[in-house]
């Protein structure tokens, strides 16, 4: 199926909700590196840091999480909570969808959570989003490349309904609700439903992993503006949020990218600076490294100082101006497909586009996004008890990297819900960062009572 949308790329790229803010924060979950569970003290100390980095081009007082479940526990909240009410940190709120077909325990945990704090918690939180990167672990070049259990459109929108009839009578009625996926899912016209019940859009991109399609950082600015775009012209004018991005530090080369403090501070400038910071809600990947299994290493801060590995600044950067042609529109062009390659065809027009705008609107631009991971193991899921949600047994920071053992995957209970082992993402990403929720926990053997 073939489909035309015409939309204002600018103001698609910059829109907002009435609080009219565009947040800069940091992605957390909910244990740390070597496995433990993050408690009250931990999201403290990390969303203080965040709102006092040196240099920081804004105000970094907004957190993405995965969940709302205190990890060790089922259906206590998570203890984030209680620390953004103390700092005053706005919070985009998640829930677990994957592998599940219910999530009565995150409900529960925020109902919870919204009796216990009140006007305190519910006038912090921004959005929702239900589910990440769901659609593409269901798709096909997600079940090709052994990504895990995902969920099909229509569970993403019964779960949005029952989060709606959950909330329906408290203070996060009028929340605005999304979904995290990879751009490709986006233009992939089966998911359009959701896309359809959605007020938001969230994006995943990692130009880093976008072996054989000249991962450089030089034209790390080109892969995530071509990705971008196609997801903003999927979206038919809703808002599309970047819920995950940036650049490694260390780790090992990946094609053509090559991780650096030097290259992280380029991606942050090029990427950060001219076109997100500002202009969209943006949760950059990442404040600290919690994933133990992940060579590549992400955090922009060491131990948690407010002095960055790199310069934070934007002082001296010209910001992109939004492709676009003198009306300020543009006609996108999308061509999604349900194979194993998951391609879409990307076409834009305008008259002030350049290198390091938000797309290459002077050509067309075609975005193939099958990749397998060199790196992967057994290709075996891991699976944790608990069953509705990572986060019944503590769910993971997010992160890339090699998937548990078969073996220790195996000491987790067999009847719950299944999380992805490391094998490739459609969005080009080596791994679903967020599909790591829970498997630290799992890895480990931890049994929740």
């Amino acid at each position: 199926m073939r489909f035309t949308t015409t939309l204002s790329l600018a103001a698609a790229a910059t829109a907002v909700y009435a609080d009219g803010e565009n947040y800069l924060g940091f992605n957390s979950g909910a244990t740390k590196a070597d496995r433990s569970a993050k408690f009250k003290d931990d999201f403290l100390a990390e969303f203080k840091t965040a709102q006092g980095l040196k240099g920081a081009p804004g105000d970094f007082n907004a957190v993405r999480l995965y969940t709302n479940i205190q990890a060790y526990s089922e259906t206590d909240p998570i203890q984030a909570f209680e620390a953004a009410i103390e700092t005053k940190t706005k919070i985009l709120l998640g829930i677990w969808t994957s592998g599940t077909d219910n999530i009565d325990k995150e409900l529960t945990a925020l109902q919870n959570a919204v009796k216990q704090y009140g006007t305190e918690l519910t006038d912090l939180v921004i959005g929702i989003s239900i589910g990440s990167e769901d659609l593409y672990r269901d798709s096909a070049t997600g079940i090709e490349n052994k990504s895990g259990v995902g969920a099909s459109p229509d569970a993403i929108i019964g779960f949005i309904k029952d989060f709606k009839d959950s909330v329906k009578d408290t203070g996060l009625s009028d929340v605005p609700i999304g979904h995290v996926d990879t751009w490709d899912a986006w233009t992939n016209t089966t998911n359009k439903a959701v896309i359809d019940a959605v007020d938001w859009l969230g994006i995943d991109e990692y130009p880093y992993y976008e072996t054989g399609k000249g991962n450089s950082i030089d034209n790390a600015g080109q892969l995530f503006g071509r990705a971008y775009d196609a997801s903003i012209a999927a979206a038919g004018g809703k808002p599309v949020w970047v819920t995950e991005t940036g650049w490694p530090t260390t780790g090992p080369d990946w094609d053509q990218a090559v991780p650096s403090t030097e290259n992280a501070k380029k991606y942050w400038q090029d990427i950060g600076c001219k076109k997100l910071f500002g202009k969209t809600p943006t949760f950059w990947y990442n404040l600290r490294d919690s994933n133990p299994d992940n060579e590549m290493k992400f955090a922009v801060s060491k131990d948690l100082t407010t002095e960055p590995l790199f310069d934070l600044s934007c002082d001296g950067i010209t910001a992109d101006e939004p492709s676009s042609s003198a009306s300020g529109t543009a006609s996108a062009t999308s061509k999604p497909t349900g194979s194993s390659t998951g391609s879409a065809t990307a076409t834009s027009t305008g008259t002030t586009a350049s290198d390091s705008s938000l797309s290459d609107s002077s050509s067309s631009v075609t975005i193939s996004s099958s990749l397998t991971s060199p790196s992967a193991t057994s290709g075996t899921n891991a699976q944790t008890t608990g069953g509705s949600s990572p986060s019944s047994t503590g769910s993971a920071d997010s992160g890339s990297g090699d998937s548990a053992s078969s073996e220790e995957a195996s000491s987790a209970d067999s009847s719950s819900a299944a999380y992805p082992s490391v094998e490739a993402s459609a969005s080009t990403q080596l791994v679903s960062f967020a599909a790591y929720a829970g498997l630290a926990l799992a890895a480990a053997g931890f049994t929740l009572l």
